[in-house]
């Protein structure tokens, strides 16, 4: 039993190495290879070998639909061994078209996929029952949508009669036929874009017309990308400027209230400045004040029309008229005893 066990290829554990390619001969297998169902390899694997599942195609422009089909297969049972067949540029061309890559690009992208185990090169078109036996294949894996070719409403009918079909479910979305038709539809952008890495006319079936129009496309496109480089630095640069501006704006605004604030502070209604002058006032009228003048001294009485003069020796001095006629001779007697005396 373990020789049994060492002879049959068991599924990849590691990926440092890419998948096996088929061997030209039949499968190594020595285990016994009793018919499984479906319900049977689902509930577990014989201990001697694993399910050995297939999957075929074409795989042009290897993409993750592709990978997402060949992870479904791998993960159908619990211990499967994938093999994958890719058709040759021959039966290709022959039945479905011709392919962007070459069967050799496609063997090579198929050995480096995760979930792959095996490639088979050259794979037929349709599989046949001593194909079957030769590979020791126990189920067929592939979308449930038939598949008409070479003449057959599906080629994988007789699979799906025999009950050895299991489908897997394509990713929406995701096909080479859609890839293709992105690249013609922009054909003249990738043209354009292979002539400016370095590709010639000739390489690209490009006539002499179209490379000069692609060509000049190439140098309008890079001036628009220099502009519109400019205009990005130009924006970024306002932007500093207003972002500047806003700072020295609002820095000057709190200057502002700063010296309004001591400008109040120092002539305002309560200013320093106002108790400083009316200090200094007082000051200044003590000292301009005379020390020894009375306070109280009655003001002199002078006629505005005309300056006062001198006293006289013979003026006459002012007596209050007589109240009395005593008082009138009394009068008149004094004034008569000073002219005498006079004499």
């Amino acid at each position: 039993m373990e020789e049994l066990e060492h002879t049959c290829p068991l599924p990849r554990t590691t990926l440092i190495e890419p998948a096996i390619f088929t061997p030209e001969t039949s499968c190594e297998c020595r285990a016994p290879h009793e018919k499984l169902t479906v319900e049977l390899a689902r509930l577990g694997t014989p201990v001697d070998r694993p399910v050995r599942i297939y999957a075929d195609g074409i795989f042009d422009l290897f993409h993750s639909g592709h990978a997402r089909a060949l992870m479904q297969a791998k993960n159908l049972f619990p211990n499967a061994y994938l093999i994958v067949g890719v058709c040759s540029d021959e039966l290709t061309h022959k039945y479905k078209g011709f392919t962007v890559m070459t069967e050799d690009e496609r063997y090579e992208a198929l050995r480096h996929c995760r979930y792959v185990d095996e490639v088979l090169r050259d794979a037929p078109w349709t599989l046949t029952q001593e194909f079957l036996e030769k590979h020791k294949i126990d189920f067929v894996a592939h979308d449930d949508i038939p598949y008409s070719s070479a003449g057959s409403e599906d080629v994988y009918k007789h699979i799906k009669e025999a009950g050895m079909f299991v489908p897997t479910k394509r990713t929406e979305g995701i096909s080479t036929s859609d890839l293709i038709t992105r690249i013609v539809r922009d054909y003249d952008v990738y043209a354009r874009r292979n002539l400016q890495r370095g590709y010639t006319a000739k390489e690209l079936n490009v006539s002499y017309i179209n490379e000069k129009k692609y060509r000049l496309q190439n140098q309008v496109d890079r001036m628009k990308e220099k502009v519109r480089t400019v205009e990005e630095k130009s924006k970024h640069f306002v932007y500093r400027v207003e972002e500047k501006s806003h700072d020295l704006i609002q820095k000057w605004e709190e200057k502002s209230r700063e010296f309004i604030g001591n400008f109040l502070e120092l002539f305002g209604p309560d200013g320093t400045w106002k108790q400083m002058f009316q200090e200094r006032s007082g000051r200044m009228i003590q000292a301009f004040s005379p020390r020894g003048s009375p306070s109280s001294s009655p003001p002199r009485d002078f006629s505005p029309s005309r300056s006062p003069s001198p006293p006289s020796r013979w003026a006459m001095p002012r007596t209050s008229p007589p109240s009395s006629p005593k008082g009138a001779s009394a009068s008149i007697s004094s004034m008569s005893e000073g002219d005498e005396d006079e004499k």
